[in-house]
């Protein structure tokens, strides 16, 4: 079992920037990709960003290329999202999620992951 914290989320004001982190219990972090997803009120949940078990892959929704940044430190057992140049349409609840995938892989739809934080709100205001 593995539970999942978010932290970080807020009001922002457009252009500004946010670091959003994800901290994970158990001795097993490692063992997992991760992924951040975002969910706007009325809209899917999609895939923002998602790092692999070592953080040697990333991959990112082409609208957040070039100004989000996702890392991990496994050391603590947690997850980052480094948010810059935030627009209105960021606006959106922010989740974390775990997926015990194979050492390089990239998990991207959200279907294969087994565990998720509960969410921390990111607005940005124009």
């Amino acid at each position: 079992q593995v539970q999942l914290v978010e932290s970080g989320g807020g009001l922002v004001q457009a252009g500004g920037s946010l670091r959003l982190s994800c901290a994970a219990s158990g001795r097993t972090f490692a063992s997992y990709a991760m992924g951040w997803f975002r969910q706007a009120p009325g809209k899917e949940r999609d895939i923002v960003a998602a790092i692999s078990r070592r953080g040697g892959s990333t991959h990112y929704a082409d609208s957040v290329k070039g100004r989000f940044t996702i890392s991990r430190d496994n050391a603590k057992n947690t997850v980052y999202l480094q948010m810059n140049s935030l627009k209105p349409e960021d606006t959106a609840v922010y989740y974390c999620a775990a997926d015990r995938a194979l050492p390089d892989q990239i998990t991207i739809p959200s279907g294969p992951y087994d565990y998720w934080g509960q969410g921390t709100q990111v607005t940005v205001s124009s």
